[in-house]
């Protein structure tokens, strides 16, 4: 009997001890991604933030924004999503929340953007039309002495193509009558928008609408008569002679024209008028932009950080304050080998000095490693998550070039590795990549190359201004010399961040090229002309 008494004082208190001990480890904070999606009428990939938690789907315009039925989506292994994304459809119209949860609740939004193409025009009318789709109105200019009764419409189209019905049922070449409002109904997915129409007389037929200055080219807007010779003049500061812009230069689409000017000076006052026939327009004076040289683009500056081939002087600042403009994937490249981007004296012929050498090769010990494709950039390599880089893309540039010129010499093979993602592309031959993009980010873009929460540069996103690529699949003898024209969205947004990659393995971000390839770069130079 002692001995249960004793006993059962010892478990009293070591159950009593027990009560006292708690867990206090935190449960492991695990992101959870959403790793792939796609909708059916989709005009462009969508876009993943995973450091917003947030996904943009685009969709084409004969897709309901309402109805939007997605055809994948993947997100990380083990994770629990609260809805089925894969059933059904989904009203897009407003973003939508997502929940993934594993030990914690990560919250994704996903949105939707959808760009429907309207317009409205009539013969005879000034300018471009003034369309207000969120409040449906539309406002077109016309002639003082123009009959406001019998107008006709050059082109009309308020909704979805081909699926919209308008009442009245007017078309290319009705006659409509605007000394009132002009009331329409257009019904597309059985959901109607009353939109009105409205025209309004105006005494000037001929007006410059704005004027864009860049570093040695202006961008010239106007509005005049739809159906009239319409140009541009311009001068330098001083000159008492207005040159004409050639005829070829100009874009005309109804009463809206445009043009560039082409060979001018930078940092120089310059005069520019829209004219139509014998009318001249308002004057807008403006002052060119200067230009800059691409700092260290002739890769003469290198120097070897143990393993780690670095494009710039020993002891070089980051830019601005220093000339380390550009960096390599050298330190991911060298934790399981040595730099596959490095110095070559191989340069194009009448060249001395040194290009940069960009190699696809196999990191890694008894077939156990990852794929790096050379690659160099204007920004700075971070840091290595595991085998996988993590970049700040883009150094700060408010200039805007026209072309990115260089040298290039490249060899390639079929692609021989890849990841899961990218097998099918295996046997085909790689291709190399440079790109030059103008973006308008507030800070360097964030890179990363692994799969659980992969972020990469989108040529489409909307932060891009100014973009041109070069992309090769064969073999080369020797260097040519390439040029590469940047084509804008915008001539009035001022870029903020320029962004220069090179790459011998296009995919080389998915892990996915041939160990034969071989990229030599050198002498990259900007035009800021055409």
């Amino acid at each position: 009997m002692r001995k249960h008494i004793i006993n059962l004082i010892l478990l009293t208190a070591f159950l009593s001890v027990a009560s006292c001990i708690h867990n206090d480890l935190p449960y492991p904070r695990l992101p959870q991604n959403i790793l792939a999606i796609a909708a059916a009428g989709q005009s462009a990939p969508a876009r993943i933030d995973s450091t917003d938690f947030t996904v943009k789907i685009f969709l084409n315009e004969e897709t309901d924004i309402q109805a939007v039925r997605f055809t994948e989506f993947r997100y990380s292994p083990n994770a629990v999503c609260d809805k089925d994304l894969l059933e059904g459809t989904w009203d897009l119209s407003s973003p939508m929340t997502v929940e993934l949860k594993l030990y914690q609740s990560y919250q994704w939004m996903i949105s939707a953007e959808q760009n429907i193409d309207y317009y409205f025009t009539v013969a005879g009318q000034i300018g471009e039309t003034v369309i207000d789709a969120v409040g449906h109105r539309i406002i077109v200019d016309i002639p003082e002495n123009a009959d406001l009764k019998k107008l006709e419409v050059t082109s009309v189209k308020l909704g979805p193509k081909d699926i919209t019905q308008l009442v009245p049922a007017i078309m290319k070449g009705s006659i409509v009558d605007l000394t009132s409002p002009m009331k329409i109904d257009a019904t597309a997915w059985g959901r109607t928008e009353d939109w009105t129409i409205y025209a309004q007389r105006v005494k000037q037929i001929v007006s410059t609408t704005a004027v864009d200055p860049w570093s040695m080219v202006v961008w010239a807007y106007g509005s005049g008569p739809a159906d009239a010779a319409n140009y541009f003049e311009y001068k330098e500061d001083g000159a008492s002679i207005w040159s004409r812009v050639p005829d070829d230069d100009i874009k005309s689409q109804n009463g809206a024209f445009s043009c560039c000017i082409k060979h001018l000076k930078p940092l120089t006052r310059y005069t520019v008028r829209a004219c139509s026939g014998d009318s001249k327009g308002n004057e807008i004076d403006v002052t060119t932009q200067a230009t800059e040289v691409l700092p260290d683009a002739d890769f003469e500056n290198w120097w070897k950080n143990g393993r780690i081939w670095c494009p710039w002087s020993e002891g070089a600042l980051q830019w601005p304050e220093g000339s380390r403009f550009w960096d390599t994937g050298n330190t991911g490249a060298a934790t399981l080998g040595e730099s596959n981007v490095k110095p070559s004296d191989y340069v194009p012929v009448g060249l001395t000095g040194q290009s940069a050498e960009l190699r696809t090769e196999f990191k890694g010990i008894a077939g156990i490693g990852k794929l790096a494709a050379g690659s160099i950039f204007t920004g700075n390599y971070k840091k290595t998550d595991g085998t996988n880089g993590i970049l700040d893309f883009g150094r700060p540039w408010t200039l805007r070039p026209t072309k990115l010129r260089g040298y290039y010499h490249y060899t390639n093979g079929d692609i021989n590795y890849s990841n899961k993602e990218m097998e099918y592309l295996k046997g085909r031959p790689d291709t190399c990549s440079i790109y030059i993009a103008m973006t308008d980010w507030t800070a360097p873009y964030e890179i990363r190359t692994n799969p659980n929460n992969r972020q990469l540069f989108d040529r489409n996103a909307s932060y891009v201004i100014g973009y041109g690529q070069l992309e090769r699949g064969t073999s080369m003898d020797a260097y040519e010399e390439f040029e590469i024209e940047l084509e804008y969205r915008s001539t009035s947004i001022m870029p903020s961040y320029i962004m220069i990659t090179c790459a011998s393995s296009k995919y080389g971000d998915y892990f996915t090229g041939s160990t034969s390839s071989v990229l030599f770069i050198d002498q990259l130079s900007l035009d800021y002309d055409y």
